[in-house]
């Protein structure tokens, strides 16, 4: 096989399978056992939940790290770079070390035909192990029972606000979908969850198994100055590093998370601090300055809305929003949080995506507004008209999708370039 670029594994990977998602496990468990790496020589903490799985995970990382530890990081999707799906101690794997990754995993595969996440996880994996990660914290992709992920047994588990997304695939509703995310769970193994309502079906399923579980609001707890609190003591955490409010629940169950791992990896006063604060992550109510300003955030369900909106709220500046979805998504639901904050609405069609909604779709879904609404094509016409509508003393949202945010950030740069 003649070698490959990045970028041309990443186009076959695409290509190997013939669905875009095929839940199972049995693939990955085939390949890992050929890989040697069915017990990888590193433990792992599993993330499961619909919002904050990302920025737990980055919030771990960052504090493991600053601690001196070398955590390996995996998550997706990516925004602009597959690179930022594996990190070692907060760096971005290279190009070179992914592909040497990926020959690893096409080697043991034989016949067996990997989805594209699949063979990412694998990779990662393997990564890891070469480079010789102290732990690994590996954020599951879709659900938790049948995700690629859940086919190596954690030492810990993390489960996130857990709320409507992916029905299709994952049931319903909540109690559906937390039984999903319940897969991830082992035996005896414990579970922090930063839910603060979590379903009873996930925590049916930790009494089955004698998963001892510790929740947000009932074991520990967390206040508006920052002041968290629970079962071995108190920490006066830092203005965090990711914005929203809803960070301080993520922060919380982070916090109880490595608590639960300083024995085996120490951190101190000082490290909680420089990660909890020097935490990033794009895409997540991330502010780009300048006249307007830019909020780009990569949510797509209703909790996801919640929290923007009342972001949005906190800072009541005229808003105009571009918002793009994917076709699995409802938007009714998601625009609805948002709407008394706009001044405006420009949706974005994404229907050259085969996932993608068109424009035409999103605005029979849109509930009754209090401003104007608009529908183009595409992502960069509908950031052509908002940024017209837009104050400089105003800011221009950009929401809805991982690839409405990508094809903005791309845009703002070409822009930027002509500009400067």
């Amino acid at each position: 096989m003649a070698p490959r670029t990045l970028a041309q594994w990443l186009a076959w990977q695409d290509s190997l399978h013939p669905a875009e998602m095929d839940l199972g496990l049995e693939r990955v468990c085939a390949v890992l056992a050929r890989l040697g790496l069915e017990r990888p020589p590193f433990p792992v903490v599993t993330v499961a939940g619909t919002n904050g799985k990302g920025s737990t995970v980055a919030y771990l990382e960052a504090v493991l790290a600053a601690a001196g530890h070398r955590p390996g990081a995996y998550t997706s999707p990516h925004l602009r770079r597959y690179n930022e799906r594996i990190r070692v101690a907060g760096v971005e794997a290279a190009d070179d070390e992914l592909v040497r990754a990926f020959e690893r995993v096409e080697a043991a595969r034989g016949d067996v035909p990997l989805t594209y996440f699949e063979f990412g996880t694998l990779a990662a994996l393997v990564h890891f192990a070469e480079a010789e990660v102290d732990l690994a914290l590996l954020e599951v992709g879709l659900g938790g029972r049948l995700d690629a992920v859940n086919a190596v047994d954690p030492a810990l588990c993390v489960v996130t606000p857990i709320d409507l997304d992916h029905q299709a695939w994952l049931g319903p509703d909540r109690e559906a979908i937390g039984a999903e995310k319940a897969g991830i769970l082992r035996p005896g193994v414990p579970v922090v969850v930063s839910d603060r309502d979590p379903p009873a079906s996930l925590l049916a399923r930790a009494r089955a198994l004698g998963a001892p579980v510790e929740r947000l609001g009932v074991d520990f707890h967390i206040d508006a100055d920052g002041r968290w609190r629970g079962p071995t003591g108190a920490w006066e955490l830092p203005p965090l590093g990711l914005p929203g409010a809803h960070q301080r629940d993520n922060a919380a169950g982070a916090v109880r998370a490595l608590e639960r791992l300083r024995e085996r990896f120490p951190w101190d006063g000082a490290a909680l601090a420089r990660g909890l604060a020097g935490a990033r992550l794009p895409g997540r109510q991330e502010r780009l300055p300048g006249t307007p300003e830019w909020w780009l955030d990569v949510g797509h369900n209703p909790h996801a809305a919640r929290a923007l909106a009342a972001a949005l709220a906190v800072d009541p500046r005229p808003t105009v929003a571009v918002v793009g979805m994917l076709a699995d998504k409802d938007p009714g639901a998601f625009l609805a949080p948002l709407l008394p904050h706009l001044r405006a609405l420009h949706l974005a069609g994404l229907d050259d995506l085969e996932r993608g909604a068109a424009a035409a779709r999103l605005r029979e879904r849109c509930p009754p507004a209090p401003c104007p609404v608009h529908a183009h094509p595409g992502v960069d016409g509908a950031l052509e008209a908002a940024l017209a509508q837009t104050p400089a003393h105003g800011r221009l949202l950009v929401t809805g999708s991982f690839h409405t945010v990508e094809r903005a950030l791309r845009w703002r740069e070409v822009r930027l370039e002509r500009a400067g």
